[in-house]
């Protein structure tokens, strides 16, 4: 196949049936990418554990040209979670006798002082769940029982966190809302400097809830190119020559790529239940600090079902890092996992001593599971 598609406007891919995994046509689209990278070098972020599987996993760091360079922000909930609130959550466990329930992954992430599995380890009630409305289903099984689930996610997540808050869950049940909003922490990246960014690739699943329109203000503020992507390999690089192409033009817009699964105006369905339940708030991210409306709090008419208000606990926002962790400079994009002294060697999935090491998004997970080295021939790059 040619690649003329590639100089067609941009929502008439969705139209064009290729296979994502293609390599003849990934070769061409490479070749595209190297014909529209001039001899500076290229900073692309994505912000999203999956889009870094798929570039980790295919290889597809490898195939660029060595000027373009494509970096992990924080797209990993797990990750970025405050540690101050792993910590609040396992006070509840352990002081109050109540029920914690969260997904998989949370269990190890370190907090402050413990971990979720070290608290459950101790005897409290943790348990695992696909979802919210598995801990529902317990706690309507178990009603002298306290259940509070502990609620992690971006904005992918929160919809069906409300979704059950409006269905007058049981009294025994409540939520500790830790969703995290993705574009405010894209603006706290380029506020803070710490990295050149000359592009955003955008997470597809996000953009599935929200749309286009909240990253439109971030071009328009910062003049830098975006693209939504999907996540087969193939969307990647279409998204990387998408953005090199907005540069040489001079251009700073919100493109979509993912055009087959994500509308302009995101789900708006999930939209409105999301603002029936939760508002913005200022929120602590772990390797960030504190980033102003990046959070969801549930409404004051919520908040028989809000563990902060049931159980009077406040999360820590200071902390220090491990000796020698670097996971906040993982999830702001500084360094890739390889350039931690800890990686692979004292830091594992088995035992983290950072958070990116446990989650299936997280960016130390992901290069430990399918290996490989970013730091090819590209130590003269680094920020």
């Amino acid at each position: 196949m040619a690649l003329s598609f590639l100089v067609l406007p941009m929502n008439v891919i969705r139209d064009l049936s290729f296979g994502y995994r293609d390599p003849d046509l990934a070769s061409k689209i490479c070749k595209h990418i190297k014909s529209l990278a001039s001899d500076q070098h290229y900073l692309i972020m994505h912000v999203c554990g999956t889009h870094e599987a798929t570039i980790v996993r295919h290889g597809l760091r490898a195939l660029l040209p060595r000027n373009v360079e494509v970096r992990a922000g924080p797209g990993c909930p797990v990750c970025v979670t405050n540690p101050g609130e792993i910590d609040a959550v396992s006070r509840i466990a352990a002081n109050d006798g109540a029920c914690v329930t969260t997904f998989g992954d949370m269990l190890r992430v370190p907090g402050i002082r413990s971990s979720l599995e070290k608290v459950k380890s101790s005897g409290a009630d943790i348990r695992v769940v696909y979802g919210v409305h598995d801990a529902i289903e317990m706690a309507r099984k178990e009603p002298d029982k306290d259940f509070v689930h502990f609620s992690i996610g971006f904005e992918t997540t929160a919809p069906a966190t409300a979704v059950e808050l409006l269905g007058s869950p049981p009294r025994n049940f409540s939520v500790f809302s830790s969703h995290k909003l993705i574009p405010p922490a894209m603006v706290s990246l380029l506020r803070l400097g710490e990295v050149s960014i000359d592009g955003f690739i955008c997470p597809g699943h996000v953009s599935t809830i929200i749309g286009l329109e909240p990253y439109k203000p971030i071009s328009n503020e910062f003049k830098i190119p975006q693209v939504v992507a999907g996540f087969e390999p193939l969307d990647v690089l279409i998204a990387v020559a998408m953005i090199l192409r907005q540069i040489r033009d001079g251009r700073s817009e919100v493109e979509n790529e993912y055009s087959r699964s994500v509308h302009p105006s995101g789900n708006k369905k999930a939209l409105s239940i999301m603002s029936r339940v939760f508002d913005p708030c200022p929120s602590a991210w772990r390797g960030f600090g504190v980033i102003p409306q990046s959070s969801l709090r549930l409404k004051d008419g919520f908040s028989a079902w809000d563990s902060t208000v049931r159980f009077e606990v406040e999360s820590e926002i200071a902390y220090e890092m491990p000796k020698d962790c670097r996971c906040g400079e993982v999830v702001r994009g500084r360094i890739y996992p390889q350039d931690c002294p800890l990686f692979n060697n004292e830091c594992t999935p088995s035992n983290p001593i950072g958070p990116c090491a446990v989650s299936r998004e997280g960016s130390c997970f992901i290069a430990m599971r399918y290996g490989g080295d970013p730091s090819w021939e590209r130590a003269e790059t680094r920020s």
